[in-house]
């Protein structure tokens, strides 16, 4: 009789194991570059938004173009072999966000879908929720602060604070963190949702910006950077912007934070690889753009500044404003992540660039 009943307290724990587990990825093991590490996909998706984030075989959507852009995404999963995506996430309910969400979910089956709002009065918002239901994926309205991982990154919704009668400051702003290694989605928030994410205290210091409103002027403020120091930002953009976008104020500023700027309508789609500690960049087409030139006038071995500062002793790299920089003998100028981590150098703790 005892041993009968050890028996099923045994099936107990297990079942009670099993209802808990979280389900295994569809997706492939060796999708990522790194085997086990991260990739941020900034789909050049011209006048729109679109990233595909995989971490540790998980694959999640962050928004998905213009409804022409569907076939596009589509292709995208197709040709990475992505069936499933963990989650879907609807920044905000604009069409150039939007728009072909519903054609990824053509390809692609998803565990859930995060949206500012459950209900609006927008087509396209509708096409998505339809495609939501018919394919049974819950939509789900976060909090600030709520958050899940993504294989061994965490990811946390830092806004919108409050909703309002903007719906680009209602967008979604998410921070992902991979070990060292962190990226801001910011949607198109602009600078009043931008504030109250900074009043809320919360840290949004990240190595990777993703630029709200495709590099409006009212997005990227002075503070706002000041407080992300991003090392990298991503403008997603078409070429000749109809909305004269990114404004030069935006480029300005993101010139003066010291981040290498990237932009799609310059070097179309962006990926960024990393094991958690470096990061390596590759983009479809030139090297970052210099924020406040146009790089087709620019020389630039006639402006080329070193982005970082090794320390020939310690073997370390730090960025030029570092406080932990190396006595003038020990140092090497370096001018690219890419030179700095194949001679053998590694990040700062300090300064993490």
């Amino acid at each position: 009789m005892k041993r009968l009943l050890s028996i099923i307290i045994l099936l107990a724990v297990l079942m009670t194991a099993c209802y808990f587990m979280p389900p295994e990825s569809k997706l492939p093991a060796e999708l990522t570059g790194y085997g086990t590490g991260l990739e941020v996909h900034f789909i050049d998706v011209g006048q729109a938004d679109c990233a595909l984030v995989i971490c540790e075989g998980r694959a999640m959507l962050i928004d998905g173009g213009n409804y022409t852009d569907s076939s596009l995404i589509y292709s995208y999963l197709r040709d990475m072999g992505i069936r499933y995506l963990d989650c879907v996430i609807a920044t905000h309910p604009h069409e150039d966000h939007i728009g072909g969400i519903s054609g990824a979910l053509c390809f692609a089956d998803a565990g859930e879908c995060f949206s500012p709002m459950a209900e609006t009065d927008n087509s396209f918002f509708d096409k998505l929720t339809r495609k939501l239901d018919e394919k049974g994926i819950p939509l789900t309205v976060p909090s600030p602060g709520d958050g899940f991982s993504l294989g061994g990154a965490s990811v946390t919704f830092l806004g919108p604070m409050e909703i309002t009668n903007d719906d680009n400051d209602n967008s979604l702003v998410l921070r992902l963190v991979y070990h060292d290694v962190s990226f801001l989605f910011t949607g198109d928030a602009g600078e009043k949702a931008e504030k109250r994410i900074l009043d809320s205290g919360r840290s949004i210091e990240s190595t990777v910006l993703k630029v709200g409103h495709h590099g409006s002027r009212d997005s990227s403020s002075y503070q706002f950077l000041r407080a992300v120091n991003p090392a990298y930002a991503v403008i997603s953009v078409e070429d000749n912007s109809r909305h004269g976008h990114p404004h030069e104020e935006t480029l300005s500023r993101l010139y003066d934070s010291g981040a290498a700027v990237y932009r799609t309508d310059k070097n179309g789609t962006v990926v960024f690889r990393s094991d958690g500690y470096a990061l390596i960049v590759n983009a479809e087409k030139g090297d970052a753009t210099e924020a406040a030139a146009d790089s087709a006038e620019t020389d630039p071995a006639e402006t080329a500044e070193p982005m970082y500062i090794g320390n020939i002793s310690s073997q370390v790299y730090h960025r030029p404003n570092c406080h932990s920089l190396p006595s003038e003998q020990n140092r090497v100028y370096l001018y690219s992540l890419e030179e700095a981590v194949n001679s053998g150098f590694h990040p700062c703790g300090y300064c993490k660039p």
